[in-house]
């Protein structure tokens, strides 16, 4: 026999806040400022257009990228211990404040053990969320669902209401290596004051051989490198920019000072790039750096969120210590 659907009284319909509005001009003039800049960077977030976003989901299917499929097993392995130890934080349902959600797919699977009251999907943009939540419904027919349109990278702060009593706060993938250590450390205070006393549950990638890290941001198939270099083509739209990607080559190091890894973009030979009412000239081997990814010590992130106001941290990793799943609270 066929399950019986939910039908519409008794079928919740998400809700929806747009708090971060994405504005071409101004995101023009960054880009444009960044490119001017010596030595000349571009934010990551010009990575995710359409096209970037599939090159993307198809890294983190990669032989060398090791922290999705790193991370997804210690949640599989730990899942139990996870659940109590949040629950102890937080109490049985909590709000669960999801930041970077995307396709919401990493805390969907949580949804079964975790049983939350309230989902808040947090993503730069809500368009991205209308399709995922209104999946995540018909699944969960009962749950409160939420997306909320946010650049956090700036600011964490959410409608007032929405988190009622003790949440979690979820941030997994590793996003957090993306933010230098001050910002991070904004970041984690601000994420600490939405937990309300509850906890943060945030995955980690963690410092280990360089080799490994290197092939993970520049593998094989060339795959993060058509990602890197499909961001001049993000810049060609935006801008009105003739960048030609055959003079550009992906570069990824790991800057062991300062404990990141580093994408640029490099130019084969002398080049000017030219974009309505100004130019940039590069000479041979001139890079434009377009991302870091900070790796971490287990030792040096704990002593993070303390400085961020957790005075209770646990760890889970997998056998290699490649990868730290982190639960903060208090």
């Amino acid at each position: 026999m066929l399950p019986t659907l939910p039908t519409a009284s008794t079928m919740n319909t998400p809700h929806f806040f747009q708090l971060h509005r994405i504005d071409d001009h101004a995101l023009a003039a960054e880009a444009a400022a960044g490119l001017q800049a010596s030595p000349a960077q571009v934010s990551p977030k010009f990575f995710y257009d359409p096209l970037g976003s599939r090159l993307f989901d198809a890294i983190t299917a990669l032989d060398e990228y090791y922290p999705t499929r790193t991370e997804a097993a210690i949640f599989e392995a730990n899942a139990p211990a996870i659940v109590e130890a949040v629950q102890a934080l937080t109490g049985l349902r909590p709000v669960m404040v999801d930041l970077g959600a995307g396709n919401c797919a990493k805390a969907a699977r949580l949804f079964p053990v975790l049983q939350p009251r309230r989902y808040v999907a947090v993503d730069i943009s809500v368009s991205f969320l209308h399709q995922a939540l209104q999946g995540l419904q018909r699944e969960h027919p009962a749950m409160d669902l939420v997306g909320v349109g946010l650049d956090f990278s700036s600011r964490l702060q959410l409608p007032a209401d929405l988190v009622d009593g003790p949440a979690l706060v979820f941030y997994p993938g590793s996003s957090i290596g993306n933010f230098a250590p001050d910002d991070a450390l904004r970041l984690l205070r601000e994420a600490r004051a939405l937990a309300g006393g509850g906890g943060l549950l945030i995955g980690v990638d963690l410092v280990k051989p360089t080799a490994l890290l290197e092939a993970a941001y520049d593998d094989a198939l060339g795959v993060t490198a058509a990602f890197n270099l499909n961001l001049l083509n993000h810049l060609n739209r935006l801008l009105g920019a003739d960048f030609d990607l055959r003079g550009w080559r992906h570069v990824a190091l790991f800057n062991a000072p300062e404990s990141r890894i580093e994408m640029h973009l490099q130019a084969r030979a002398a080049t000017t790039v030219r974009w309505p009412g100004a130019e940039r000239h590069f000479e041979a081997g001139e890079r434009v750096h377009t991302e870091n990814s900070y790796k971490w010590t287990p030792e040096g992130f704990a002593a993070l969120l303390r400085d961020a106001g957790f005075a209770r941290v646990q760890r889970w990793s997998d056998a290699q210590g490649w990868f730290g799943v982190f639960l903060a609270g208090g």
